[in-house]
């Protein structure tokens, strides 16, 4: 049986046996509580996040709830989507669905997070400081004690195939 990770152009690609195979294109990531707290970008995230924005594209999903987003922007070179209030679980899914869901990987920790997750052809749960919803928690693929963690696994997908193979 042969296993293959790997990345090609801007697709990280993984062969998963009894899983199939996922052709990631895009990274879509809640911001509060799974990449900053309490409005503040965590440790090590800007040169994480920099690494791999040559083999995904990277999306940033906020409602702002600190007010602090454009700050964070500029730390990471991004612009991240602004949610309306109300529905922003929908809100999340559905960008992913736009997306193509089954190109993208969604990592969230929030109960706003979990249809994204699901929606995603891999849905990572982050265990944060803020803690994580059980929703989410049931609607993940994949659940990773810390945000670098859920990075290393992008670094080295054979760990993702690990994990997920039947």
């Amino acid at each position: 049986m042969c296993v293959n990770a790997g990345i090609i152009g801007t697709m990280i690609e993984i062969s998963i046996p009894g899983h199939g195979t996922l052709q990631l294109e895009h990274l879509v990531s809640d911001v509060n509580g799974t990449l900053a707290l309490d409005g503040v970008l965590m440790d090590g995230l800007v040169k994480r996040i920099a690494s791999i924005r040559d083999r995904i594209t990277v999306h940033l999903l906020t409602a702002d709830t600190h007010g602090k987003q454009a700050v964070i922007d500029q730390q990471l070179n991004l612009s991240a989507t602004r949610l309306t209030g109300g529905n922003e679980q929908e809100q999340k899914r559905a960008y992913v669905e736009k997306l193509g869901s089954e190109k993208v990987i969604a990592i969230g920790q929030g109960a706003n997070d979990a249809a994204m997750l699901k929606e995603a052809a891999l849905g990572i749960c982050v265990m944060s400081q803020e803690g994580a919803a059980v929703e989410t928690l049931l609607s993940a693929d994949i659940v990773v004690p810390s945000i670098l963690t859920a990075f290393d696994l992008l670094d080295k997908p054979l760990r993702i195939v690990a994990t997920l193979r039947k």
